[in-house]
């Protein structure tokens, strides 16, 4: 195959996105595909830029977005470039922003282009976690209660107490989130989440343990557990920096909690009309109950990233876990032409 490997973009997960399609990039070209290196901020990488590119770290705090914003062109440009139609497939390794949210999808729909992972609407649908939290409950999935700022401390204390979560609406990587213990923090926490979204979700916090789930052609991958090691939840720090995060792939759980979780996992990814692949994230109260956090359909793609080594964890390696997502992609498109 010859593929489009898009990366970068302008949204505070650009650092992230960019050790995902260094990865990716190695993983396909091991298998022996052609790739091209597309740095949606910049455009087609030299062989030079493609060297530094594969050295890059991810640093503990996400980027200045304003900057990579003010260099950015249009996705619109980018869709209409002759590297990008040439290829069989376009592999999103972009998180977050217009990567993620259905915008991008939306483009290279228009141009008929064949991409991974999911169509514009449920892309759109599963970035924000207001209205997947809503088709959750719909569906009968356990998610957490929660509320949409602006509130009073005295309401959230009414309706589910402190501890809480505060966190924008559509943003990944745990971006600006905060654990809030105290109401007088909860200000400053909405302040914080604000700074990376127009919208921000106070939510219920479950206390126990975190999973994920990683789900490949609707099929569930192995359970994973994540066990912070830098607070109580898995912040950006904790997910991109050394030492982190222990994450056990598969899970310590009984088979009857790993059955019900890739079955919870399978139900979000058809709850939301996804695609492709997806990662579906979970926390465990002390009762054994999973409540669903939010569906990931773009998510981190290193090599020892959590799809991934769910993937593995069946024996799927880096390599083949990328192939496959990208001939799911160009099988998607060819029925696409067809109906």
């Amino acid at each position: 195959m010859k593929v489009a490997v898009l990366f970068g973009g302008t949204s505070a997960e650009r650092d992230v996105s960019i050790a995902s399609g260094a990865q990716v990039i190695k993983a396909l070209r091991s298998a022996g595909h052609e790739t091209i290196a597309i740095d949606t901020v910049g455009g087609v990488l030299s062989s030079q830029e493609e060297r530094r590119l594969l050295e890059w770290n991810v640093a503990e705090v996400p980027p200045d977005i304003n900057l990579a914003k003010a260099e950015s062109v249009s996705a619109l440009l980018f869709a209409q470039l002759a590297e990008i139609r040439a290829a069989d497939v376009a592999f999103l390794a972009l998180h977050g922003g217009t990567g993620e949210d259905g915008t991008l999808q939306a483009v290279l729909d228009l141009c008929g282009i064949a991409y991974t992972g999911s169509g514009h609407a449920a892309s759109a649908i599963a970035m924000d976690k207001d209205v997947s939290k809503r088709l959750f409950r719909t569906a009968g999935i356990p998610t957490a209660d929660w509320l949409m700022a602006p509130a009073q401390a005295a309401t959230v204390t009414e309706i589910f107490g402190f501890p809480l979560v505060v966190k924008p609406n559509k943003q990944g990587s745990t971006v600006g989130l905060s654990v809030v213990k105290d109401p007088q923090h909860l200000d400053a926490a909405i302040r914080l989440a604000s700074r990376f979204d127009d919208e921000v979700m106070l939510e219920r916090f479950i206390p126990g343990r975190e999973f994920t789930v990683g789900v490949l052609d609707g099929e569930a991958l192995a359970v994973g557990e994540i066990i912070p090691k830098m607070g109580e939840v898995f912040d950006y720090a904790s997910k991109y920096q050394q030492g982190g995060a222990t994450e056990i792939f598969p899970a310590q759980l009984s088979a009857d909690q790993t059955q019900r979780a890739q079955e919870l996992a399978c139900h979000a990814h058809r709850a939301l009309k996804l695609e492709g692949h997806s990662r579906i994230d979970f926390r465990m109260d002390d009762d054994g109950e999973f409540w669903c956090l939010e569906a990931n359909t773009s998510p981190g793609m290193t090599a020892t990233s959590l799809l991934p080594q769910s993937g593995q964890a069946v024996g799927i390696s880096f390599p083949e876990l990328c192939e496959r997502i990208c001939r799911l992609a160009i099988e998607r498109h060819r029925r696409s032409l067809t109906t």
